[in-house]
């Protein structure tokens, strides 16, 4: 059970130890090419959510992160020894959640550093936290699908 729980600090470790270094060794809007044309790591901030949404409502984050956490927590403690698919992906939405959450608390900002372009879109950037929230998020809708499917064929 405990293993769900190592998911979540690795993305939180991963995901601020990243963010340290590009507070530390960049300029806020530097940008470093990595893949000219199609990504850079650019050092930016955001003091809302993703696309820049509900800017400077903190108070809304932090009401809203703390219920988001205890209802994580909760699911992770009722199916997470049973449904390990399930958990992983809640393991990943908590450590992802706690990494932001972090970055609000101490800087009222969240941290953002990778930076896309796609077919000549700049794709907003976003941060390791904000991959792990994505990527738990996109298992668990895979997940309710599957779920509902195999429901369905036992009917």
């Amino acid at each position: 059970m405990i293993w769900f729980y190592l998911i979540a600090v690795i993305v939180i470790v991963l995901d601020q130890l990243s963010k340290w270094i590009v507070m530390t060794k960049m300029n806020l809007h530097e940008q470093i090419p990595v893949i000219d044309g199609f990504f850079y790591i650019t050092s930016h901030r955001n003091r809302g959510a993703a696309w820049g949404i509900l800017q400077d409502q903190m108070l809304f984050f932090y009401i809203v992160t703390v219920i988001v956490l205890i209802g994580i927590i909760y699911l992770l403690h009722k199916y997470g020894r049973y449904q390990k698919p399930l958990a992983f992906a809640l393991s990943l939405i908590l450590g992802g959640a706690i990494g932001n959450f972090i970055d609000r608390l101490l800087h009222k900002e969240v941290v953002d550093f990778l930076d896309f372009i796609i077919f000549s879109y700049d794709y907003p950037v976003f941060n390791i936290a904000d991959s792990a929230l994505v990527i738990g998020v996109i298992l668990l809708i895979i997940l309710t699908f599957m779920e509902e499917k195999r429901k369905e064929n036992l009917r």
